[in-house]
């Protein structure tokens, strides 16, 4: 067997993961056959997907229907957006994102990866380990998701032969060694026959690890939460008098990282003007404590001028303000990157005008090596780039804190989103 680390299982609430691999190589069908087998699926949906399936002439029940909802994926049989799953066992609910294959459309696994506590990488036991596989694997990783499971599907066509599926985790385990992640555990499945996806089957006896959705359901996640630093983005500004039954000046917005309480000592960045929390107010009341996610309006016990893309800390807390950082980014779009160009880069509720001032390297995705002397990044192209904005963000380490370390860069003229980022 290849050297696949130990798993630490507990329960918890909530598990975010995506799917993702090569084009055909059965992401959508899984996704399918994690929700039938885990009577997910209604009757009136599993009623359509039969009749829908027999309209294409095919026998029995196509389960890639359910997250292959476009119209145009129908059609091609293939995933083209990111298709987003909501379904519970007893032990965990499942937030699933079925990310593309096509290369063309791997921005979109960026979307899908970003809030993802673990990533399920597929790969066709026929064909190994590919160059797509590769990326999604390297993304994942540049992302922070801590744990990979390697699923090996389509064990049916290669005789659910155990060297097969030992072969290509010794091969996947050899690339992903200096990538980073916590875990990386290898499952062979056939999602198109059901073996080790939900139920165990019958034709893999030699397989003594858990199924699937019992991995799923039991392994230890680390949730993306910052509890330590108190990062509260400033979305808008409430004056007095702007709802009738509000006479307060209040600052609304979403905890995106730690905890605040009434009484905290506060700072206010890029100004540096200080007080104190006065009140933390939600549609539901009042509280005396408020932590990561809630979104609340925070009242000051002084007046002090603060504007939308503020962000207030606690005064104890460190974190940097800079007009310059060197980060990480996945170009997302067909238009090659223009140094010359002027960029927009959203952070948090912030939004200003930037450069990309230099590429220091480019990724190889296949052996990870670091590429010098790239001019300019096309499309999927992975890079260490450095940026200059003209306003001050307040930023942390993309490791240290998801939400205040990662940003995504827009293209002025076109309004499109053309990089995700992750700050160092």
């Amino acid at each position: 067997m290849p050297a696949i680390q130990s798993i630490e299982f507990q329960r918890s609430e909530l598990l975010r993961f995506i799917t993702a691999g090569s084009v055909d190589d059965g992401k959508s069908t899984l996704i399918g056959r994690l929700l039938h087998d885990s009577k997910s699926i209604f009757e009136d949906q599993l009623s359509a997907l039969e009749q829908t399936t027999r309209r294409r002439g095919v026998e029995g029940v196509d389960l890639s229907l359910l997250t292959d909802g476009l119209q145009a994926e129908r059609e091609q049989g293939i995933t083209i957006d990111v298709a987003y799953r909501y379904f519970a066992t007893p032990r965990r609910k499942f937030i699933i994102a079925d990310t593309p294959g096509h290369e063309q459309y791997t921005r979109n696994m960026v979307t899908g990866a970003s809030s993802a506590n673990l990533a399920v990488i597929l790969l066709d036991a026929r064909k190994g380990v590919l160059t797509q596989s590769r990326r999604h694997a390297t993304i994942a990783a540049l992302l922070g998701i801590p744990r990979l499971v390697v699923a090996v599907n389509k064990m049916d066509l290669v005789g659910y032969a155990e060297e097969v599926f030992n072969g290509i985790c010794e091969a996947f385990a050899q690339f992903a060694a200096d990538l980073g992640f916590r875990d990386v555990i290898g499952i062979p499945i056939s999602a198109l026959k059901g073996d080790m996806v939900v139920a165990r089957g019958e034709n893999l006896p030699w397989y003594r690890g858990p199924a699937l959705l019992e991995l799923l359901e039991r392994i230890e996640i680390d949730y993306d939460l910052n509890l330590d630093d108190f990062r509260f983005p400033v979305q808008w500004v409430c004056r007095p008098g702007t709802f009738e039954y509000q006479d307060f000046r209040g600052y609304t917005g979403r905890i995106e990282s730690g905890t605040v309480t009434v009484g905290d000592q506060i700072a206010v960045l890029p100004s540096g003007r200080s007080s104190s929390i006065k009140q933390i107010l939600t549609f539901d009341g009042e509280l005396e404590r408020a932590f990561a996610p809630q979104s609340v309006t925070l009242l000051l016990e002084d007046e002090i001028d603060i504007s939308r893309g503020d962000m207030i800390i606690k005064s104890s807390d460190t974190v940097r303000v800079a007009k310059e950082y060197d980060a990480d980014v996945c170009w997302l779009s067909e238009q090659p990157l223009d140094r010359r160009r002027k960029y927009v880069i959203k952070h948090a509720t912030k939004t200003v005008k930037a450069y990309l001032t230099r590429i220091d390297h480019r990724v190889d995705v296949n052996t990870l090596q670091l590429i010098d002397g790239a001019s300019q990044l096309n499309m999927n192209d992975i890079a260490r780039v450095g940026v200059k904005v003209q306003q001050p963000l307040v930023i942390d380490s993309y490791a240290r804190n998801r939400a205040t370390g990662s940003f995504i860069v827009i293209d002025e003229a076109t309004n499109n989103t053309v990089a995700a980022g992750m700050i160092l």
